[in-house]
């Protein structure tokens, strides 16, 4: 972004971010689009971010920074909810997976954002900047290791990591791919239920972290 954060710059990010939400597709999103809502002109965002790709990054990045604020939050309140003992385990899956499931399943939710932002950094294969900055930025996905080895301290760092990485698979696979798992469920699970598909969510990835028999 050019120069400090002023208020012609939140008003285009606020916009896009408005528009990128009620977008079916991505081509939808023109920088007249965004300049009209904004009251700016199409110049100025070029001038605040160097492109429209720059601006929709800097939006998914305020988006995804509001997501991961409540996932934590969740995640601290599982373990304040236990200290000193050990986290609850399904309260720690529910609070990785949770907030996005529900953004995902709630209409008035900025997650179209993030769908947006996802299909256009898979245009661009070659990464970039842009893309590299969220795509990389693990750090909320750190903050879980230390409870989850509380939890389950027969495992070490290493399998924990791979454990919840196959985890965030399994959400992505859900919020993403809705029609394959209707398909897959024969059409009779409730995808529409936020709290029923955190709940069936966890019965898959609990057994990841207890001790085998």
């Amino acid at each position: 972004m050019h120069g400090r954060t002023n208020l012609t710059a939140i008003r285009l990010m606020d916009a896009c971010e408005h528009l990128l939400c009620e977008s079916e597709v991505l081509e939808e999103l023109t920088a007249r689009k965004i300049a009209v809502e904004a009251h700016a002109t199409p110049s100025a965002i070029v001038y605040h971010f160097g492109s429209q790709e720059a601006l929709i990054a800097a939006v998914a990045e305020r988006v995804y920074r509001r997501l991961n604020a409540e996932r934590l939050s969740l995640l601290r309140k599982a373990i304040d909810r236990r200290a000193p003992e050990p986290a609850d385990l399904d309260e720690v899956i529910a609070a990785l997976v949770g907030p996005s499931i529900r953004w995902s399943l709630d209409p008035s939710s900025s997650y179209p954002v993030l769908s947006h932002f996802t299909s256009m950094a898979k245009a661009h294969r070659e990464g970039g900047p842009h893309y590299r900055k969220i795509i990389d930025n693990v750090e909320h996905h750190l903050a879980f290791i230390p409870p989850l080895k509380r939890i389950a301290p027969w495992l070490d760092e290493v399998d924990i990591g791979w454990r919840l990485n196959s985890a965030l698979g399994i959400r992505s696979q859900v919020t993403r791919s809705r029609s394959r798992t209707e398909i897959l469920t024969n059409h009779s699970m409730n995808l529409d239920d936020p709290e029923f598909v955190i709940a069936r969510m966890i019965e898959v990835i609990a057994p990841m972290f207890r001790r085998p028999i």
